[in-house]
């Protein structure tokens, strides 16, 4: 049995807690919220954020010293806003160098920096090459129903990736290790952006062809620009690429996908993230994704369309028309470009 940290109670943390907590480990939920803190202790709820009974192995803490105090490993799962500061106060409690693991999804608009590079840059004493991420196809609503779940951990440093399978692998949340840790961030970021996409399609009353088109044609941006950063392009065939990217553009419980549903549906981008009461990342990832694919000069018609909806307050129609009539072009061009850049170097 580990002693674990589990940094952030909104829905994934939570059920990433209880996925610990079934295998037997001593988990401490933390959370900067006084009142979610009582809740979960004296009641086993955390009613805003999931809806499951939280297994008595669990002990929420506001402290965050108490929280990691003597811990095996911690895993973050706050927004990726949220992660520097997180980091830093960890700087002034943390004793000695231990296992960091995160399992959020973004990149932060102006720097571009992927999380385990924002992590390593706050966190004193900790090389990036040490830092897993976890990601994958997982709405934690399911997780905490126990449903099968498949998801893919990664580090440069194979030792901490398998450290961080055996604490979560079990009979219904299976995971894999790849050593394409910039493939595994960017696919779990990224696919964000397509999930809004989605959702102003489902949002206008298209189809599921045009659906059907908006993920393949995203999964292809995705691995463009993923490959122009480094990332193995078959990567995004994986889990955290296509696995995610079609999880979260079908579902309800995707918060990105509902977002983009209600700015297609005519809101306006304020309302609904007041409407959502939750962070909604892809929101925060256009931003970035906008500029990596200009300072790149990697095409991202989708990426670029949806900016100008959420950014320039573009109709999505028109955006919709603008992407039909781009020009004509061979679709298996992309995969040789793909190809090409990743032998090529």
């Amino acid at each position: 049995m580990n002693k674990i940290a589990v940094l952030g109670a909104g829905s994934w943390g939570t059920a990433l807690s209880v996925v610990l907590a079934d295998n037997g480990h001593d988990v401490r939920l933390w959370s900067h919220r006084q009142a979610q803190v009582e809740e979960i202790n004296q009641t086993h709820k955390n009613e805003k954020y999931l809806e499951t009974t939280i297994p008595e192995q669990i002990t929420a803490f506001h402290g965050l010293e108490a929280a990691v105090k003597d811990v095996s490993a911690i895993v973050i799962v706050v927004p990726t806003k949220a992660i520097r500061e997180v980091c830093k106060q960890l700087n002034n409690v943390l004793e000695q160098p231990i296992t960091i693991i995160h399992a959020s999804k973004g990149i932060e608009p102006k720097t571009l920096k992927r999380v385990s590079e924002m992590i390593s840059e706050e966190l004193d004493n900790y090389a990036y090459e040490d830092i897993v991420v976890l990601s994958g196809p997982s709405h934690a609503e399911e997780v905490a129903l126990r449903h099968p779940t498949t998801v893919t951990v990664s580090s440069v440093n194979i030792n901490n990736a398998e450290f961080a399978q055996d604490l979560f692998i079990n009979k219904y949340f299976r995971v894999y290790t790849s050593p394409d840790i910039i493939g595994i961030e960017l696919g779990g970021a990224l696919k964000n952006i397509i999930a809004l996409g989605a959702g102003i399609s489902d949002g206008l009353g298209y189809g599921d062809n045009a659906k059907a088109a908006l993920i393949t044609r995203g999964l292809a941006e995705i691995a463009r620009l993923g490959t122009s950063l480094g990332a193995n392009p078959l990567t995004f065939l994986g889990l955290p690429g296509v696995g995610d990217l079609i999880v979260t553009c079908t579902s309800i419980h995707s918060r990105n996908w509902r977002a983009g549903n209600l700015l297609g549906k005519g809101k306006k981008l304020d309302d609904v993230l007041d409407q959502m009461g939750m962070v909604v990342e892809g929101v925060r990832t256009v931003k970035a994704a906008y500029q990596f694919a200009e300072e790149q000069q990697v095409e991202m018609p989708i990426t670029t369309g949806i900016y100008q909806v959420l950014f320039d307050h573009k109709d999505p129609k028109d955006v919709v028309e603008q992407l039909m009539n781009r020009t004509k072009r061979e679709e298996m061009d992309d995969l040789a470009e793909l190809l090409n850049e990743r032998y090529a170097r």
